[in-house]
């Protein structure tokens, strides 16, 4: 039996969000059990990529009515109405603890890699995107296989992203065919707080700005300024 993508596809699309690809579970990605008890036989990752979320998400109730979370509200709500009349569970990166492994998820729903600041790069979106949810069904479905790409940060020699920060937050990664390097949590949060850091807080963090993948997908201002607020703000919106 096949997923029916199309439909899941115009579901998701209602909301800006995307499929992100799909895999069948192995015991060691951790996958939650179902509602019933069983194994998930199948995961589907349902995100975004540049503003179209975000156009949909600030026309909702969540957007506007001063409580906090609100972008994870508005996830768990209309992922929720995705997932339910397919017959699937939802699951989201941001329950826990314990956390689900989603970065491990999507390198094996589609082909996405480790970049120099740490998040995944995706060929077509760059630094642009982002995993909201999953569907899990019980049954193992037939789902079309991931595409092969290479990443773009094999081919970028001037690697701008790691050396654009004002605060040299991000640093190369080492050995072992992995880009991920170190992050200096502290001084980027530092630097977004004070005066001289208001480009990265209202424009969106330069590094990530610097990188030349997926430039068409890049956040707007008013998108990329609510997500650099809620990581600089302990408590966040």
């Amino acid at each position: 039996m096949s997923l029916d993508l199309e439909r899941l596809e115009r579901a998701a699309g209602r909301f800006g969000l995307l499929l992100r690809g799909a895999f069948h579970p192995a015991s060691e990605d951790a996958v939650p059990l179902l509602a019933d008890g069983q194994a998930a036989g199948t995961v589907v990752l349902i995100g975004n990529a540049g503003a179209a979320m975000w156009t949909c998400f600030r026309q909702s109730p969540e957007a506007h009515d001063g409580e906090r979370h609100a972008i994870d509200r508005w996830t768990r709500r209309v992922v929720a109405e995705i997932a339910v009349p397919h017959g699937a569970g939802a699951l989201f990166p941001f329950q826990g603890p314990p956390y689900i492994p989603f970065q491990r998820w999507a390198k094996r729903a589609e082909p996405v890699f480790s970049s120099p600041l740490g998040m995944l790069i995706h060929p077509e979106y760059g630094l642009w995107h982002a995993y909201r949810g999953a569907l899990t069904f019980p049954g193992r479905l037939e789902i079309p296989a991931s595409q092969a790409a290479e990443s773009p940060c094999d081919s970028c020699a001037e690697k701008p992203c790691l050396t654009t920060c004002p605060v040299s937050a991000f640093t190369a990664g080492g050995h072992g065919g992995g880009h991920r390097g170190g992050y200096d949590v502290t001084a980027c949060r530092s630097h977004v707080l004070r005066p001289e850091g208001v480009d990265c807080l209202t424009r969106g963090c330069l590094a990530r700005r610097a990188c030349p993948v997926g430039r068409s997908y890049l956040y707007e201002p008013e998108q990329a300024s609510w997500h650099m607020t809620a990581f600089a703000d302990p408590n966040p919106r």
